[in-house]
């Protein structure tokens, strides 16, 4: 890593310290010192990273939420978020060739401190103005139009995705993850049928719309950093979309209160849409952690909460049905 961060970072400095930086499920994050006391962030694609267990279709472009890891669909995400004016951290190496470290190795712009979530919960009033250009650089995403949609990294080269719209590849992303939560969790397959025909019903009743916008996916306010002028740093990135806005503003609603949520509010979302994507949410949401238990991902009672939560959400959604 000293010969990555050299060449990196320059001017004749040194790697002092390599901090490990928490969070990541698919790569490696680590903080880099140098003996100037410049900093950087690293990002580390290798096995020995990645915690998810393996299955069928890691890796398929063309179907929208296939899990995807890499330097090419950070270096497209990147590239189109810029593209739209985003703030996204500088990258100061990319290294693909394995030149200097043996795994693919990218090494960006660092950003100390708190992260938005954790400025919005400590001074909302503080807050304010990096949401409002959270809220502009979300306007941004909604405007932009794409051919298709899809992973932004297989659209932008001239690919597509095998399904023949959005509600169709997330509903199928339903079922297949409506089918891992059910081998997991006895409660889930109790209701596996009831949960199957709510979503085909939900898919039914979405009419057709071609509009895709840029949609980063999981955007929690932990996955957007503050630099010195206040601006919003988007990160975790990798996933970057062209879909329905909808799916963003869902994860949204899922992931913060009311409060956090409503500077980002916008108008002229589809309720049937919103519908569809609310139960495949909460479904991806406990299958994913059930699926990364599987494995060896370290902090299982933080995993386990939340595949608990979206569970009792899911079934909500079902109970009167």
């Amino acid at each position: 890593m000293a010969e990555a961060a050299r060449a990196a970072l320059g001017g004749g400095r040194k790697l002092e310290a390599v901090e490990r930086l928490t969070g990541g499920t698919t790569k490696g994050v680590y903080r880099l010192t140098m003996n100037d006391a410049t900093t950087a962030v690293a990002y580390l694609w290798q096995e020995s990273e990645n915690y998810w267990p393996a299955a069928e279709g890691d890796g398929d472009l063309t179907d929208p939420f296939s899990p995807g890891v890499g330097l090419d669909l950070f270096e497209a995400s990147h590239a189109r978020l810029a593209s739209l004016g985003l703030r996204v951290p500088e990258v100061h190496l990319v290294d693909r060739d394995r030149t200097h470290y043996p795994a693919d190795l990218a090494i960006v712009e660092d950003f100390p401190g708190e992260d938005l979530m954790d400025l919005f919960n400590r001074d909302p009033r503080a807050a304010e103005p990096t949401m409002a250009r959270l809220a502009d650089a979300l306007a941004a995403m909604r405007r932009h139009r794409a051919p298709s949609f899809g992973k932004v990294a297989q659209i932008d080269k001239g690919g597509r995705s095998k399904a023949a719209s959005c509600e169709e590849a997330a509903l199928e992303f339903a079922l297949r993850c409506l089918a891992g939560a059910a081998s997991r969790d006895r409660r889930i397959a109790d209701t596996r049928g009831r949960l199957e025909e709510r979503l085909r019903e939900l898919a039914a009743a979405v009419r057709p719309r071609a509009e895709y916008s840029v949609v980063h996916g999981e955007l929690g306010l932990d996955h957007v950093l503050v630099d010195r002028d206040g601006n919003p740093v988007v990160i975790d990135f990798e996933e970057l979309l062209y879909f329905d806005v909808e799916w963003e503003h869902v994860f949204l609603r899922l992931r913060h209160s009311e409060e956090q949520y409503r500077p980002l509010v916008v108008e002229d979302l589809d309720e049937d849409r919103l519908a569809l994507y609310k139960l495949t949410q909460h479904l991806s949401l406990t299958a994913g952690p059930l699926r990364l238990l599987d494995g060896d991902f370290p902090d299982r009672a933080f995993m386990q909460g939340i595949a608990e939560h979206h569970l009792n959400q899911a079934l909500a959604l079902v109970s009167g049905c």
